[in-house]
């Protein structure tokens, strides 16, 4: 159908809202610094979705960093997700590991919204797929939330099963529910499958420092299926497209906030994508995500002044409004003459907005038991020599044990 529009898709993941690392307590709000940075990315989110009149929202897991947030902090999604469905935006919120409760009959830390049942907001709490009517048409969305092991441990037969035996398990269901979901899809509508989960092949970010639960990797085949015409994926920080040149597409958005210095150079940001039965296209949309910058200076080669080693360094850096770390490189001669207090002072004044420190590494003198610096460089007979002296050996038997170490090494190089 030639006249039919594609459904524009806004796909992001990963809010983590409460990730406080580096920040201070801000004195307007009382809000960590930090989390106001995620916040905001949030709400940069909705504006897009607003402004670039979205047709549907898929949020891909992990709206907070714990399961139990904060009124505060759940007040500040919901601003969010009530713009949004006002609006007439449907969005699915997929529970994710961070959302998701310990006991399975437990609420998550969304269902908030579907226990109101809000108008245009679905969330994704079982595996299921959703017919939504939007303004652009009816598009078919698949939901695989965060595989819950408590689901099954709660079957008899499965309290028995040993740690790997239950994640063989967990991995087997997902798939086999996957493929239920794949099954049921009308061929004739686009259909677009959300996930949060580990994809066998994608490459980690700082997730794991900040993991809740324990992973399960679902195998690529079980997404890679004609039924979709897009995979939107969360769980793992690092945006990337696990199928790249190939139909689906099978995507990571990634988060849209840099959690610590493990991915300063990663581009943060969404997904904007067009779904059209069998001709879907995407493209990655980056944010301002705030900026981290380490500022490394080896002051080696600096002799009695170390400090102005460094604060040449912070010179060729753009430090406004960055998280900013320093890593010096001293000898340990330098240690003494080092001003760390300059060095930060020079960081602050550059216009970075949190300071996290100085990591020092100091190249330690190396004392030889033989008083020589570098023995590697000495011969067998040469550092045995020098092992005599060290030991006070008297000059006329080194002599004479020199002469038979020279005969026994001598005889050894006869023999090859």
């Amino acid at each position: 159908m030639p006249d039919t529009l594609p459904i524009r898709l806004l796909h992001f993941a990963d809010l983590h809202i409460g990730m406080e690392n580096f920040g201070q307590i801000d004195a307007q709000t009382g809000v960590n610094q930090r989390v106001l940075d995620f916040i905001q990315r949030l709400r940069e989110i909705v504006d897009t979705a607003l402004e670039r009149e979205a047709d549907l929202v898929i949020f891909a897991g992990d709206a907070f960093k714990t399961r139990d947030p904060n009124p505060t902090y759940q007040r500040e999604l919901a601003r969010e997700v009530m713009r949004l469905a006002r609006a007439n935006v449907p969005i699915i919120l997929l529970v994710g590991n961070h959302d998701v409760p310990i006991i399975a009959n437990r609420a998550s830390s969304v269902d908030i919204f579907r226990t109101l049942e809000v108008p245009n907001v679905i969330v994704g709490r079982k595996e299921a797929l959703h017919r939504i009517e939007t303004r652009r048409g009816v598009i078919q969305v698949g939901t695989a939330p965060w595989p819950q092991r408590a689901r099954l441990l709660q079957m008899d037969e499965n309290r028995t099963l040993n740690a790997e035996q239950l994640d063989h398990l967990l991995a087997t269901t997902v798939m086999e529910e996957l493929q239920h979901l794949a099954e049921q899809v009308d061929p004739t509508l686009p259909a677009v499958l959300a996930g949060h989960f580990t994809v066998s092949g994608a490459r980690f970010g700082s997730e794991r420092s900040v993991m809740i639960g324990q992973d399960v990797v679902i195998h690529f085949s079980a997404l890679n299926l004609p039924a979709w015409d897009y995979v939107a994926l969360g769980h793992i920080h690092k945006h990337q497209d696990l199928n790249p040149g190939n139909y689906p597409s099978v995507v990571y958005s990634g988060s849209l906030e840099r959690i610590d210095f493990g991915e300063e150079f990663e581009p943060k940001g969404f997904c904007w994508v067009n779904v059209l039965r069998g001709q879907t296209t995407w493209e990655f949309v980056p944010v301002p995500a705030r900026r981290f910058i380490t500022i490394d200076a080896d002051a080696t080669q600096d002799g009695d002044t170390p400090t102005e080693a460094v604060l040449r360094a912070i010179e060729r850096h753009n430090l406004q409004d960055a998280v900013v770390r320093a890593r010096v490189t001293l000898l340990q001669a330098q240690e003494a003459t080092f001003r760390p207090r300059e060095v930060e002072r020079a960081i602050r004044e550059r216009g970075a907005r949190f300071f996290v420190g100085i990591q020092k590494q100091v190249q330690r003198e190396i004392r030889s038991r033989i008083g020589v610096r570098n023995p590697e460089s000495l011969t067998p007979l040469q550092l045995l020599e020098r092992f005599f002296i060290s030991k006070n050996t008297p000059h006329d038997r080194i002599k004479l044990l020199m002469e038979l170490a020279d005969q026994i090494v001598g005889n050894d190089k006869s023999r090859q």
